[in-house]
């Protein structure tokens, strides 16, 4: 799935930053200047290692870099990944479909409690998602309802 991604230098030194800070595997990472955080996706089962102990990695990281991190646990299951990616919300089902025109989309519902925990401020949890499973599944679209 994540073959050709391709890193560029800025990307290669968060990752090694990270990955020898918290031991854990990263799979991927973006760099979202605008909104100034850093997204790493980590191989499943290295997310309480990327965490670390009462978060103590991300704070670490987060002073060194002078930016947000964000981390997400990958799964080769999209369902499960849109889980992941939309934690700490409750995501309720997960629907795939693929559209006449033959676009790919994804209708997550959420419980109405977590909604703007799931889409985040300004939208920017839901944009997060759309962009990763785009590249990772190919979906075109993610609705949150």
């Amino acid at each position: 799935m994540t073959s050709g991604i391709k890193f560029t230098t800025t990307e290669m030194k968060y990752i090694a930053l990270f990955e020898s800070i918290s031991g854990a595997s990263v799979k991927d990472c973006i760099v979202d200047e605008e909104q100034g955080r850093v997204i790493f996706v980590v191989k499943e089962g290295d997310l309480g290692a990327a965490i670390g102990k009462g978060g103590r990695n991300i704070r670490l990281l987060e002073r060194m870099t002078g930016k947000k991190h964000e981390i997400i646990e990958y799964s080769d299951d999209p369902v499960q990944f849109i889980k992941n990616a939309l934690k700490p919300a409750t995501v309720q089902e997960v629907r795939i479909t693929e559209r006449p025109d033959g676009k790919t989309i994804a209708v997550v519902t959420v419980h109405p409690r977590d909604k703007g925990v799931a889409i985040g401020k300004n939208g920017r949890n839901a944009e997060r998602l759309r962009m990763l499973v785009k590249r990772y599944f190919q979906i075109q679209n993610v609705s949150i309802v």
